[in-house]
């Protein structure tokens, strides 16, 4: 039975942060900073939590911790730490606890969602985009090679790159169209804005504690060292990348920018939505002994995954955002898990606030490409209510990524939003 809150907007049955999720974030209220966690339509403010003694008796590095300006201190806890302050923030808030004084102390650390800036929840150090959805690899690969869509190496290695932290985005910032070399055919390169660009529809993976340098993650101990989840819109300019990325792959056609989700939804709020992981087709064969994991019937999350379109001429014309793709986080040929284990099995040491992405989250069936470049599969090209043609995204367009958890008998567990408008130069 899901727990209630004293918070009524906390209880709606369509509520992103009911008591169950309490993601944690930071925002900005009267140009001061701090360590908030969602509620309902409310943020939970966890400095001042902590100046009412209402974190007693957590440890002083904890309650430390929650009086930062970024969450790499709170990621860098021990998953024990982490989960008594949950329970702890979950008990201030319990509808059946936290009565009297207790309860006025805590009501007077609650801030309006509406009325805070939210920022990067981090200080993110490196960032690395994965390409782990199958179908996304073989859709966006038969465009390219359609004999031969998968190469070798996709079905025993997690493939990934290295992205730019610096440009990531806490959603809501403008995308500048970007300026690149592009070719098209056998003419000449040219320099200009792109006129491919693109969304990838992605789920992102902070890191908490980290490792030492030459020390592996193995793959049974790689959720202690993820703090939670959030989303990724990894935003590309296709006519750049498709000119630059042979032989070393992606660069400034993934760089200029880079949008993410502001609340951080921990594994624990996740725990009733764990599915089995992908099933491998009997021909693929077994993963590598330091990627087979032992419970593979709990290392994936049913989480549904959605992106929304608007233009400008719909907004003009009243039509709300229309709903383009619809996925699932369990449609991933690689876990997080085996993204873990494998980032680190050189030896690559990674720290708390690190971000590893999933990649474009797409399923098998038409409707659930995670971005434009895949429909190109579809006899006809993706057609909006105001008549509008999307073959890439224009000048205006607004993308907003939502994801949620949600199941009869359960919480339901989102993410918020994600959102970026594409500005011109």
């Amino acid at each position: 039975m899901r727990r209630l809150s004293w918070l009524e907007s906390a209880n709606l049955t369509d509520c992103d942060f009911p008591i169950d999720n309490l993601p944690y974030g930071i925002f900005r209220r009267n140009r001061r900073s701090g360590v908030g966690v969602a509620i309902g339509d409310e943020i939970l403010d966890l400095n001042a939590c902590a100046e009412r003694g209402l974190l007693s008796p957590l440890p002083g590095r904890t309650v430390q911790a929650c009086r930062e300006e970024k969450l790499n201190a709170l990621m860098s806890l021990e998953q024990s730490s982490r989960f008594a302050l949950r329970q702890k923030l979950m008990d201030l808030l319990d509808a059946g606890r936290g009565e009297g004084e207790t309860r006025t102390r805590t009501s007077a650390c609650l801030v309006p969602l509406h009325d805070a800036e939210m920022l990067l929840p981090a200080q993110i150090g490196d960032y690395t985009d994965f390409y782990a959805s199958i179908h996304h690899a073989t859709r966006v690969g038969r465009l390219f090679r359609p004999e031969n869509p998968l190469l070798p190496n996709y079905k025993y290695v997690p493939i990934a790159y290295h992205g730019r932290a610096s440009s990531i985005l806490i959603s809501g910032e403008e995308i500048r169209r970007p300026d690149g070399q592009s070719r098209k055919g056998t003419n000449p390169p040219t320099f200009g804005p792109t006129r491919s660009l693109d969304y990838e529809l992605e789920m992102g993976v902070f890191i908490g504690p980290g490792n030492l340098r030459g020390d592996a993650i193995p793959i049974a101990e790689a959720e202690k060292h993820v703090f939670g989840l959030c989303l990724v819109n990894d935003w590309s300019a296709r006519d750049i990348q498709s000119w630059e990325y042979q032989p070393l792959g992606p660069f400034l056609s993934k760089s200029f920018a880079t949008t993410i989700s502001p609340w951080v939804v921990t594994l624990d709020a996740l725990n009733p939505y764990r599915v089995p992981s992908f099933q491998r087709a009997p021909e693929d064969g077994a993963a590598l002994d330091y990627l087979t994991s032992s419970t593979p019937d709990r290392d994936g999350f049913d989480i549904r995954v959605e992106v929304y379109l608007s233009t400008g001429k719909m907004r003009d014309e009243g039509i709300p955002e229309v709903r383009v793709s619809r996925g699932n986080l369990r449609e991933l040929y690689w876990s997080i898990r085996q993204m873990v284990a494998h980032h680190t099995c050189n030896g690559c040491n990674l720290r708390a606030g690190d971000l590893l992405a999933s990649g474009t989250i797409s399923g098998a069936e038409e409707g659930s490409e995670g971005c434009l470049l895949e429909m190109k599969h579809r006899a006809l090209p993706l057609t909006l209510p105001s008549g509008e043609v999307r073959r890439f995204l224009e000048d205006d367009d607004e993308v907003v990524l939502r994801a949620f958890a949600q199941s009869e008998g359960l919480a339901r567990i989102g993410f918020g939003e994600c959102r970026g408008r594409i500005i011109p130069q």
